[in-house]
């Protein structure tokens, strides 16, 4: 196995951490490059621009960041870079790609795999894409209508948060049959590592994760593994289950990000424009990760 040459592009979001995860699991040296785009804001109108385009592609070449381009054309993140096999760089981006790549060259011993051909390997298949094509755009979803959007849309809010708990449940009733406690087989995979960082951000979309005793267990039984707990914090404090806990810190957060309140009041919108964190937890929830 050559030696690793990883640079990682990632903020704090539940689809960045899974590459940052997945790599202390495999025991793997990398290097983080923090995509912060508050740190990159030279003028206010750069903010302003943000708010109207609401593209991380046209605020990257606003905020001459157009390098990032260069590894992800959509300009989102998690991405990656390595040196191939040929000596040449590879760029990498979708979580789910590079998550196949980082066990397909770097996981022999298959910590977070099953060997290519197994039926395993294409289960582990399954709940992956069922994370990226399901879980992850309708829980995106349920967090913009719920949390970020301008105004309250009860339509957009009821449609997404259903249809997540609605896979909250498959996921559910999966691992009620799972003698391990794993998506597949007997050990976590990069299946397990893909939905985590959804699903110990439930209640942020308005999931109530006591609904679903085995989905929780799950999420509690991966949060134990010690290479969860260093990779959650890449490339900064990883807090939304901290704020979880108290209800209110949610929802001061919540209108301090969207300047909508808990009941429909929309307050600190002149604000919101003109603070770059409030921006950049806005990107890094709504738009600078993929699905």
């Amino acid at each position: 196995m050559s030696q690793p040459n990883i640079t990682l592009y990632t903020t704090q979001t539940p689809n960045g951490i899974k590459i940052s995860i997945a790599l202390e699991e495999l025991g793997l040296p990398y290097k983080v490059e923090k995509i912060d785009i508050s740190k990159n804001t030279q003028k206010e109108e750069y903010v302003s621009d943000l708010m109207k385009w609401l593209t991380t592609a046209a605020y990257i070449k606003a905020t001459k960041m157009r390098w990032f381009l260069e590894i992800n054309p959509n300009g989102r993140i998690p991405a990656l870079t390595d040196t191939f096999t040929d000596g040449q760089t590879i760029r990498l981006f979708e979580s789910g790609s590079i998550l196949q790549y980082l066990v397909e060259r770097y996981d022999p011993d298959h910590k977070i795999s099953y060997p290519a051909g197994t039926r395993e390997y294409y289960e582990t298949n399954n709940w992956l894409f069922f994370q990226n094509a399901g879980v992850g755009p309708m829980q995106g979803q349920a967090n913009h209508f719920g949390r970020y959007a301008p105004e309250r849309i009860e339509y957009g809010v009821n449609r997404y948060v259903n249809e997540t708990r609605r896979l909250y449940r498959v996921l559910d009733d999966h691992l009620a049959k799972s003698k391990s406690g794993y998506l597949v087989g007997d050990r976590a995979t990069i299946a397990d590592i893909s939905h985590w960082g959804w699903v110990a951000a439930a209640g942020w979309a308005g999931v109530d994760i006591e609904e679903f005793p085995n989905l929780k267990a799950w999420e509690e039984r991966m949060a134990a593994r010690p290479a969860l707990e260093k990779g959650r914090h890449v490339p900064s404090p990883h807090t939304i289950k901290e704020l979880l806990k108290d209800k209110a810190a949610v929802e001061k957060r919540c209108c301090a990000s969207s300047g909508v309140g808990p009941s429909g009041y929309e307050g600190g919108r002149e604000e919101q424009n003109l603070n770059p964190d409030s921006v950049s937890m806005l990107v890094g929830k709504l738009m600078i990760s993929e699905n």
